[in-house]
């Protein structure tokens, strides 16, 4: 049975709806906490799949948070080992850092809500991610960090607010900017532990609970469509 490893940054943003898909492939899960986790005793070539999740804090935070200059460092070899590795939100701008691309504060502000992606200018080569920028399909974002794009990926998606929504790496890497693993159900977990974060950006909690609500079941689909053939590629 192949191992995922689950890395997460803050409790309540787990795997979501990708633990169902990645038991159904036949995967075991382990999760990891980032922020206390012995980065040393993780073998970056292993196989198996890794997934790194988001959390509130930037990848230029490493002077408050030194785990993060650890984390990128295993990350790193695990990318020149072409290891499966797939990064949600600061998961994937963690491995931007790790591919020695910028990663910064957006100056087009936050983007949080839901809303479409528009395909990107190299998704003709990765048709397997099309479900996600399907035109009647909303993604969640929830970021305020953009990346330069590294070299060498294919860029997949992009909105109106922030170009780089996704890029894939070989057939070993995924990065998505936005969250396709959430559920409408454990989305209250984000409103309370986001509570501040979501005051300051003047964002209608009701407004945003009405709008998971409506298009997270949708979301579910195309994630289990488009992830899924990612995972057939690498388990090919």
């Amino acid at each position: 049975m192949p191992l995922a490893r689950i890395v997460t940054h803050i409790a309540f943003e787990d795997a979501g709806t990708l633990a169902e898909l990645l038991q159904q492939r036949g995967y075991s899960l382990q999760y990891h906490d980032a922020c206390t986790q012995d980065w040393d005793l993780l073998a970056a070539e292993e196989p198996g799949l890794w997934v790194v999740l988001g959390g509130p804090i930037g990848v230029y935070e490493q002077h408050r948070y030194p785990f993060l200059s650890a984390e990128i460092a295993v990350l790193r070899r695990r990318l020149q080992a072409l290891r499966p590795l797939l990064g949600i939100c600061l998961g994937a701008q963690l491995m931007a850092s790790a591919l020695g691309a910028k990663v910064v504060p957006g100056g087009a502000g936050k983007e949080l809500g839901w809303a479409p992606l528009s395909p990107g200018e190299d998704l003709a080569r990765a048709p397997w991610f099309a479900p996600l920028v399907a035109d009647d399909l909303a993604v969640l974002h929830w970021h305020g960090d953009t990346w330069e794009r590294p070299q060498g990926v294919l860029h997949l998606a992009a909105t109106p607010q922030y170009q780089e929504q996704a890029f894939a790496l070989g057939r070993h890497a995924l990065a998505l900017q936005f969250h396709p693993e959430v559920d409408a159900r454990h989305l209250e977990r984000w409103y309370v532990g986001h509570a501040c974060e979501l005051a300051a950006a003047g964002i209608d909690v009701a407004h945003l609970r009405r709008t998971g609500q409506r298009h997270a079941e949708a979301l579910r689909l195309a994630c289990r469509q488009a992830l899924g053939a990612w995972l057939d590629q690498l388990q090919a």
